[in-house]
């Protein structure tokens, strides 16, 4: 879920060198029609340089120059997340590709404090529709995460399903085992989770979304019932409609079509995931079972690599080494921290243990971060 505020000073410098490292527009790609578009976001406006582009693949390059955390979203038809840039602090440029095909009238939106709808405007798609086959190295990464996205699901629906049966029990001890094994599949597939309009919060919101008038509910307000408050009457009910809502998305996540560009960017963002909720403590306040998302996040991320692993290997050799080396430090440093059981709880980390973690995910993120531009060539 993506976080509504910036609480720890730490998440903001991890934040800040990725960006630098991944802020220069992409130079000579004849794949980005038109060149990169320029966004300048502030807390209370949205510029977008052009409002119109061809059919295909489209670099932004959004700045932050407001007071606030900003984010930039390309949204297509029922508010389906298309592409985005997250968690930008002040000051700060990234760039990102999205890929378009189809003409029509699409929404680009800046949110300032990272909450609501946003500031959005309308930006159309023209030419024909993009026939560019990806080749077959291309074809194959997108079926085989597609897989990778459909095992998933499956495994998100029988883990939930199991989990809200033990809560419905009032089994506690045994639901609250349960609970991070439950999240571990969506975790995995975060971003291609959160693309579907208002699941996410309904799903995987935390108490913050109260602020943004909607309700609390799925699982982190179950966990709130299992770790802090104790069942409520109408912790059935949740839980009834998070199996629900999870049935839902898993149809969708199991139908939807993705294109290689996706699969970059959505790698990232699993990484920006645990930079600014997971690393933080913030995400699973109540049970603080942090580190299996964390964990999560970070196979999802690989899942995306591993399938373009071919195409990576074949224009960057170079880069996916470099990634490769970064995962295994990454997973270094999260393994000191593994138990018989599982994994230590958030609490029980000390701040240098949380920077340890912070620099090893800030240093896979930077080669990450240049992945889509591989990908776009």
């Amino acid at each position: 879920m993506r976080t509504p505020t910036l609480t720890v000073a730490l998440t903001a410098l991890v934040l800040a060198a990725t960006a630098a490292c991944s802020s220069e527009p992409t130079e000579g790609n004849a794949a980005v029609v038109g060149g990169p578009i320029t966004v300048e976001a502030t807390d209370t406006s949205c510029t977008v340089a052009r409002t119109r582009a061809a059919a295909g693949t489209i670099e932004f390059t959004v700045r932050n120059t407001g007071s606030k955390v900003n984010e930039f979203y390309v949204y297509g038809e029922g508010d389906q997340i298309l592409g985005e840039v997250e968690n930008l602090t002040p000051g700060l440029t990234r760039s990102f590709h999205v890929e378009v095909a189809t003409p029509g009238t699409y929404q680009t939106a800046c949110k300032p404090g990272m909450k609501g709808d946003g500031i959005r405007g309308d930006f159309t798609v023209t030419g024909a529709t993009s026939s560019q086959a990806p080749d077959a190295a291309m074809a194959t990464a997108v079926a085989d995460y597609q897989e990778f996205v459909s095992a998933q699901a499956d495994a998100l629906l029988a883990r939930t399903t199991e989990f809200v049966g033990l809560v419905k029990a009032g089994k506690v001890a045994d639901a609250r085992k349960s609970y991070p094994l439950a999240r571990g599949p969506w975790e995995r597939i975060e971003p291609v989770a959160e693309s579907f309009g208002d699941l996410d919060p309904k799903i995987d919101g935390r108490e913050d979304v109260v602020e943004e008038g909607m309700q609390f509910t799925g699982f982190h307000r179950l966990e709130k019932d299992l770790w802090a408050s104790g069942l409520q009457p109408d912790t059935s009910v949740v839980a009834d409609q998070l199996l629900v809502d999870v049935k839902e998305i898993v149809a969708k996540a199991k139908a939807v079509t993705l294109n290689p560009l996706q699969l970059a960017n959505g790698s990232k963002a699993l990484l920006d995931e645990v930079a600014t909720g997971k690393i933080t403590g913030e995400e699973d306040r109540y049970s603080h079972t942090d580190l299996y998302d964390f964990d999560e996040n970070v196979k999802g991320s690989k899942a995306a690599i591993d399938a373009l692993r071919p195409v990576l290997k074949a224009r960057d050799a170079t880069l996916l080494a470099t990634i490769d080396s970064r995962f295994a430090a990454l997973d270094t440093a999260l393994d000191a921290h593994r138990t018989d059981t599982g994994f230590e709880s958030y609490t029980a980390l000390s701040p240098a243990e949380v920077k340890a973690l912070a620099v090893a995910l800030d240093a896979v993120s930077e080669p990450i971060s240049k992945v889509a531009a591989v990908v776009a060539k």
